[in-house]
């Protein structure tokens, strides 16, 4: 109700109670936009909330499909022992085969919920055809990016162990870039730990030595029944990227480091005079012919492409041969196609001076399936899995990389999933080669 006041004259003005009571312009203005920003933080809080529960039963439903995979029966499985220095040794006189899985880009949340499937599927189905004795699987297992729906590369990681421990098959892995971004919740070490999990039957993995730069440098051997190594597999850390691009905006890639390399070549010394030292101690006899003990047999698994890589694309390029794809495979990313580390190192003048591994396998860049010999040394893409960072159809680079290793040959296979081996879930894929590919 208003009501009349005199002012300091005796003039009498008209008072309204409600309207004098009110905020200042300025503080009304400061109000509203309190209040907009408080709704619009409640509105993000609540979308969050909604995308983490809709990942969260996103995973569950994962975890069921893929328990849906069982034991994969093998007729005479291997079984490895840890030999002296704590690394795992299979003991055999027949053929050991290895697959070399790749890139699978797991775990992005519900949004990547039919790759999920697709790649999990992937994997168990070859491993179920192939019966390998061991897997290897060189990096990019997480697909955690920021459009990705999720920054947790935990869940990748976690769907992978179930998964191969589901298979019941002997399996490890080295990292790739994106395993543990810098923006993602664990980083490279705490992924390491994820597989370093005791309570896992089949997992050989190890994060390396604590005094060696990477956190997945590792070696895993195969010996015969005179004791003697056959074969040796290192698996390196071939890292992320540089300290100029720390969250690989630029694709600037980091490489191999020397500690990395020292640890290395101490390795492929120690085991070859181990071997020496073994066919020493039998009886004249009992020694393999032709058995060479100068060093031992070796090869190399790891996620970023040497820049060795690059220099031969380069020159296959320039004699005119790079997309002979009997010869060398497939160049299937455009551009640049091979995307190595940014700095020099000496691994791989390194390995040929050792002259023990005899081939060097990578992924990193999907859709390439090249290799080239250089200076006597393989050097290998793998087939990938991705279903996730190539978004469609396209099929020709999907798969696994086999080496079958007896005592005195190596043969290698390129076997792509949709062939008829392979129960394999998608019907319509185009096998077509990229435009640019001549």
């Amino acid at each position: 109700m208003s009501k009349y006041v005199l002012n300091e004259k005796g003039v009498a003005l008209l008072c309204d109670p409600l309207r004098d009571n009110q905020i200042p312009k300025k503080k009304r203005k400061k109000h509203k936009v309190g209040r907009v920003f408080l709704i619009a933080a409640l509105v993000i809080a609540a979308l969050f909330a909604a995308v983490a529960v809709i990942n969260f039963v996103h995973r569950k439903n994962m975890e069921k499909y893929i328990d849906r995979y069982g034991k994969v029966l093998y007729e005479n499985q291997l079984m490895p022992e840890k030999d002296e220095r704590g690394n795992a040794c299979f003991t055999t006189d027949g053929d050991f085969k290895v697959m070399q899985l790749t890139d699978l880009h797991l775990g992005g949340g519900v949004l990547f919920a039919d790759g999920d499937k697709r790649a999990i599927h992937a994997v168990a189905a070859m491993v179920e055809a192939e019966k390998p004795d061991l897997v290897i699987v060189t990096g990019d297992i997480s697909f955690a990016v920021p459009w990705s729906g999720t920054l947790n590369n935990k869940i990748a990681h976690e769907y992978l162990k179930r998964l191969m421990e589901n298979l019941g098959v002997y399996w490890t892995v080295t990292f790739g870039n994106h395993d543990a971004e810098k923006y993602n919740f664990y980083n490279r070490a705490a992924v390491a730990r994820m597989y370093e999990d005791e309570t896992m039957k089949y997992c050989l993995f190890s994060a390396g030595p604590a005094d060696v730069y990477g956190e997945s440098n590792h070696v895993i051997t195969v010996k015969n029944s005179l004791g003697l190594l056959t074969s040796a597999f290192v698996m390196i850390d071939s890292n992320a990227y540089t300290e100029e691009d720390v969250f690989g905006l630029g694709w600037d890639y980091d490489n191999v480091h020397e500690d990395q390399i020292a640890w290395y070549e101490e390795n492929i010394r120690y085991y070859t005079q181990k071997n020496l030292e073994a066919y020493n101690a039998l009886e004249e006899s009992a020694r393999p012919v032709g058995f060479d003990t100068s060093a031992i047999r070796s090869y190399m698994y790891m996620h970023i492409p040497p820049e060795e890589m690059l220099t031969a694309y380069n020159e296959a390029v320039a004699k005119g041969d790079a997309y002979d794809c009997k010869a060398y495979g497939i160049a299937g990313d455009d551009g640049q196609v091979v995307f190595p580390s940014a700095y020099p190192d000496e691994l791989f003048e390194t390995v040929v001076e050792l002259g023990s591994t005899k081939g060097i396998f990578f992924g990193h860049d999907h859709r390439n399936s090249l290799r080239f010999t250089r200076e006597g040394v393989l050097l290998a893409y793998g087939f990938s899995i991705d279903y996730s960072a190539y978004a469609g159809d396209t099929g020709y680079q999907r798969g696994c990389t086999l080496l079958t290793l007896s005592e005195n040959a190596a043969s290698l296979r390129y076997s792509n999933y949709y062939s008829d081996i392979y129960d394999h879930l998608d019907d319509k894929v185009d096998m077509t080669l990229p435009a640019w590919y001549n």
